[in-house]
């Protein structure tokens, strides 16, 4: 969707069905393909959807009242803030995003979508990581980028926002995934990061609609993304109870290979790191040992 078109009733309709928390991904599709119209979608009731996704629905009546004021400042918000929508079955939508059993539906994004043949790495860790931890994440995100390869994270404080400014370093493309509405930028203390991935041709995005809020259980749900945005997931430094450990999980349930960063496995601050080790994880020392992983050569950008 483009900012200077006007949206289709397809748009209206994905952006209505984003806001209703009662419903799952998988629902929302079957939903968009059972409605005609926006405007007849307004006019349904809670059995409506019931009948269309077979289950019972609670608290449902006040999300399908608010939802027209909703789709208005919608709108609103991503034109003001140049906010673009990708369908699963577009042609731009992420190829690896695909391959996930609970692939969203619609994705909301600014910038720039990853080009289909982009090699991309997931690279994630703690927020409070050590200087070492800063220093090698830096690093080795760089030396990804010269190397052709792009990285997703989280735009998270920490590792994900390092592992972000160095991609930027490396001249590389980088993708940032929220667990907001793209317009939301959390942390605000990245803004200034996340404005410098969209000018330089990078990519900031989310399954959740604009001016939707950051919520506890939506970071699972966005590391999900993260994962399945990449052919791989490289734990840089992460703490036991990491949430870069869940985004492994979700790597691991989606055919993913799954790193930690060996010059940092004896980090005070690596302990989840060192237990994905012990338990098959193979420690990386340089972007070459990825590269024979997938059986081709590091050759340099091209």
């Amino acid at each position: 969707m483009n900012t200077d078109t006007v949206l289709t009733e397809t748009h209206k309709i994905a952006l209505a069905l984003s806001y209703c928390h009662f419903l799952k991904g998988g629902e929302r599709l079957r939903v968009s393909k059972a409605v005609g119209s926006f405007q007849e979608l307004t006019a349904w009731k809670v059995r409506d959807f019931e009948r269309v996704v077979e289950r019972h629905i609670r608290t449902a009546g006040a999300q399908l009242s608010a939802l027209p004021h909703l789709v208005r400042h919608g709108i609103q918000t991503m034109r003001c803030y140049q906010i673009k929508m990708v369908f699963k079955d577009d042609d731009a939508f992420p190829s690896w995003l695909r391959e996930i059993s609970d692939v969203p539906f619609v994705l909301f994004y600014r910038g720039t979508l990853p080009c289909a043949t982009q090699p991309i790495v997931g690279m994630v860790g703690t927020r409070t990581p050590t200087g070492e931890g800063v220093r090698n994440s830096l690093a080795f995100s760089k030396a990804c980028a010269e190397s052709g390869i792009a990285i997703v994270s989280g735009l998270a404080r920490g590792i994900d926002g390092f592992c972000h400014k160095g991609a930027l370093a490396g001249g590389g493309y980088t993708l940032a995934v929220l667990a907001c509405g793209v317009d939301q930028l959390y942390p605000r203390s990245n803004s200034a990061l996340a404005a410098r991935i969209i000018e330089t041709g990078g990519c900031i995005l989310s399954e959740y609609a604009p001016s939707e809020h950051v919520m506890r259980y939506r970071f699972p749900e966005r590391n999900r993304l993260i994962s399945g945005l990449a052919r791989s997931l490289v734990v840089m430094e992460a703490p036991k109870k990491s949430g870069a450990l869940i985004t492994a999980l979700c790597a691991l349930e989606q055919g993913r290979d799954v790193y930690v960063y060996e010059p940092l496995l004896e980090s005070l601050q690596n302990e989840g790191g060192r237990l994905l080790h012990a338990e098959g994880a193979r420690a990386l020392t340089c972007v070459q040992d990825m590269f024979d992983d997938w059986e081709y050569a590091c050759t340099g950008r091209t």
